[in-house]
């Protein structure tokens, strides 16, 4: 069965290295999922400068997101009405562009996590933060969460 362990990081690089230890233990692109706040205005020369355009084809340099290089599936920008310009990197990016009304809470609702939590995450990216999510079997759930714990995620549940 799957279930979903997520997760909130302060800064690029604590994402960025609990990423880089997922991968390391085994988790792929298809479980891992990041999520990050654009900048209201933001053209798309800005998106292509932080290295957004280079995440879909698996080789990003630099950036907001791009640490993230292995989280190509689905990567790109998505405006949510309410939040504006999100990235997203991994399996949530689909996930987010089929509910783009229902904000990133009703994304998340999809994958277990309650409307009321989802709500508290989706303040979380509006103030900046970056929302990470494994979606993977229960039996790699717990070290999923270790490891956003080790890497100092705030807020780790799983649903």
């Amino acid at each position: 069965m799957l279930k979903t362990v997520i997760g909130v990081f302060e800064s690029r690089e604590q994402a960025e290295k609990c990423v880089s230890e997922m991968r390391a233990s085994g988790f792929t692109e298809n479980e891992i999922s990041i999520l990050v706040k654009g900048n209201e205005g933001q053209q798309d020369d800005d998106y292509n400068a932080m290295g957004m355009d280079t995440l879909s084809s698996g080789t990003a340099t630099g950036g907001v997101l791009g640490g993230l290089a292995g989280l190509a599936l689905g990567a790109g920008a998505l405006a949510i009405p309410g939040l504006g310009p999100i990235f997203a990197a991994g399996p949530i990016a689909g996930l987010l562009s089929g509910a783009a009304t229902g904000g990133i809470a009703g994304g998340l609702i999809d994958w277990g996590i309650p409307e009321e939590r989802g709500r508290f995450y989706e303040g979380e990216v509006r103030k900046g933060k970056i929302l990470a999510t494994v979606r993977a079997h229960e039996q790699k759930i717990s070290e999923a969460a270790d490891i956003m714990r080790r890497n100092e995620a705030k807020d780790v549940e799983t649903h």
